[in-house]
């Protein structure tokens, strides 16, 4: 790894910037270790760490670039992913709570989930489910009350999918969300800014949110949005625990004084192809 050109803070301890040529570069300061999740470049300052953060990749990565405004993981929090996929945003988010934080992920499909696991085998502070984010219940038992929110699921109902999430696990009375919002997944019977209108309506209703981006050239129909709570909208997180979760229940007590008791990773990757 070569040393970095100057870096620069950008909005949270963790996620830095610096001019390249004509065009700015978004780095993280990594938990994990080497090899690459999907490709990006490494860097080395001392002891410190650090990924070059693609656009062309990673949505949260493109909202940077094309703006973003709105909430970011910081270090020590806690984060629910919802649509991990293979690990490639997942493990930044990862990047931005630091060693400190921890982040929830949740996969539904066993093959990227093989992937995710193996990315999480080298970034300490990600806990991948194998699970469908349209159903929190199932992992209601594994999942500790949460700052922030990141979805990037490709369903008719993201917002709806974020909101029931956050009536799990949000903590009260702050928290986030942010979602990447894809627009072909919503139907064709109204027009893409109609189903972006109907998301900010639904989200505003319980956030107060930034402006959203557009995401292109990066992502082609997607838009990136969301915001935090400004006061609690209800009394508490639901006290029913739902059906059972496919997922093994074991916790453990090596979490930070003062916070609930967190689940062991909860893997299930399913046969290995070799």
């Amino acid at each position: 790894m070569r040393p970095p050109r100057p870096f620069e803070a950008a909005g949270t301890p963790r996620l830095l910037r610096r001019v390249a040529g004509d065009h700015v570069e978004w780095w993280t300061e990594t938990v994990g270790k080497m090899p690459a999740v999907y490709g990006e470049r490494w860097a080395s300052l001392g002891e410190r760490s650090f990924r070059s953060f693609d656009p062309s990749r990673s949505k949260l990565a493109a909202g940077l670039a094309r703006g973003w405004d709105g909430p970011l993981p910081a270090p020590g929090e806690s984060w629910l992913y919802l649509g991990a996929a293979s690990g490639t945003t997942v493990s930044h988010v990862a990047d931005l709570v630091g060693p400190a934080g921890t982040v929830f992920a949740v996969e539904k499909s066993p093959r990227p989930f093989a992937r995710l696991v193996a990315v999480a085998e080298r970034w300490p502070n990600l806990l991948p489910l194998l699970d469908d984010a349209r159903e929190p219940e199932n992992y209601l038992d594994l999942v500790a009350p949460v700052d922030g929110i990141y979805a990037d699921v490709a369903q008719p109902d993201q917002a709806g999918i974020v909101l029931r999430n956050a009536e799990y696990f949000l903590a009260e009375p702050s928290g986030s969300v942010v979602l990447a919002l894809k627009l072909p997944s919503l139907g064709r019977e109204r027009g893409p800014l109609v189903h972006l209108r109907d998301a900010e309506t639904r989200l505003g209703a319980e956030f107060a949110l930034a402006a959203s981006v557009r995401l292109e050239p990066f992502h082609r129909g997607h838009y990136l949005l969301g915001g935090s709570r400004t006061t609690a909208s209800r009394a508490g997180r639901p006290t029913s625990r739902g059906p059972p979760s496919r997922l093994s229940r074991t916790t453990d007590a090596r979490d930070r004084p003062g916070t609930r008791l967190r689940p062991r990773r909860a893997w299930n990757p399913g046969p290995r192809r070799r």
